[in-house]
């Protein structure tokens, strides 16, 4: 991809993590959020698209690829991570940006919202219900089907193990698996998130975001009315997270825009880049 050659790596230290991130462009600040099990690279269709109109930063979150990866489970909380944005933004020289966050990334992305709305311009979110509805839809025994994978990452070291075995198949299947269109992933791009996944203390940390979630303000049952102007961008054939979860969430955002995408994955910034970034120009009036 001869556009890499445009992008910057770089470091930064903040709350006490060095974090690893890809930059390019220049402008008003656009920070990137990643899920799991992936890394910056997730964001690869949407950093030189809006490098023409923002300083991209695509970071690597704490435990991910290129970051420091603490041992301590502890350190695996919403409210370090929410210290780990607020560090970056200003760290970068920034008072406030336009965050946009997937899967965990997302998580990330709306309890940092909730936390400083004075530091995010526009928020946009893509496969991941606010908190307040995914609470809710783990009480429901459809979501808590597809989230049983959840329970099997509580456990001590065996989630490692499976997912490590037949080198890493575990990411492949995740990735090529869920997605409709099975030509998303290139071998490349498979053999970036495994050996991503494979730097020594990636797994269990990737891993300790799980094992902490039941324990944290992401499912905290009191949430306010956001006045942040946010876009919701939503993959319908997601098998993790159903469409369901998205239903009501104006309740809890004054400015929601929300744009379904048909035939389309959990992994909808990568599986249809085109269409994604289309909604997010079209959000943020460029």
């Amino acid at each position: 991809m001869s556009v890499q050659v445009t992008w910057k790596h770089d470091y930064i230290i903040t709350n006490g993590v060095k974090l690893h991130y890809v930059t390019q462009g220049e402008g008003p600040l656009m920070l990137m959020l990643h899920g799991f099990p992936e890394f910056w690279y997730s964001w690869r269709h949407q950093i030189p698209e809006f490098a023409k109109y923002f300083k991209v930063v695509a970071v690597d979150l704490r435990g991910y690829n290129d970051s420091d990866k603490p041992k301590e489970q502890s350190a695996y909380v919403m409210d370090e991570f929410i210290k780990d944005v607020k560090g970056l933004i200003k760290g970068l020289g920034y008072e406030k940006c336009v965050l946009v966050g997937h899967d965990w990334g997302g998580a990330i992305a709306w309890c940092f919202t909730y936390a400083h709305p004075e530091m995010v311009e526009k928020l946009i979110v893509l496969n991941i219900p606010h908190p307040a509805k995914f609470s809710e839809g783990l009480r429901t025994p459809q979501q808590l089907l597809k989230s049983s994978y959840m329970f099997l990452f509580q456990l001590p070291w065996l989630p490692e193990v499976l997912i490590q075995s037949a080198d890493y198949q575990a990411i492949e299947t995740a990735l090529k698996g869920m997605a409709v269109n099975k030509s998303t992933f290139t071998q490349a791009d498979i053999d970036a998130y495994k050996d991503a996944a494979a730097k020594r203390g990636a797994l269990t940390a990737m891993l300790n975001y799980y094992r902490n979630i039941f324990q944290q303000r992401l499912l905290n049952p009191s949430w306010g009315v956001l006045e942040v102007p946010t876009l919701m961008i939503w993959g319908e054939k997601d098998t993790a997270l159903g469409k369901e979860l998205s239903y009501g969430t104006e309740a809890y955002v004054r400015d929601l825009q929300i744009r379904y995408i048909p035939n389309c994955s959990h992994w909808v910034q990568q599986e249809k880049p085109e269409l994604v970034n289309e909604y997010m120009r079209e959000f943020l009036g460029l």
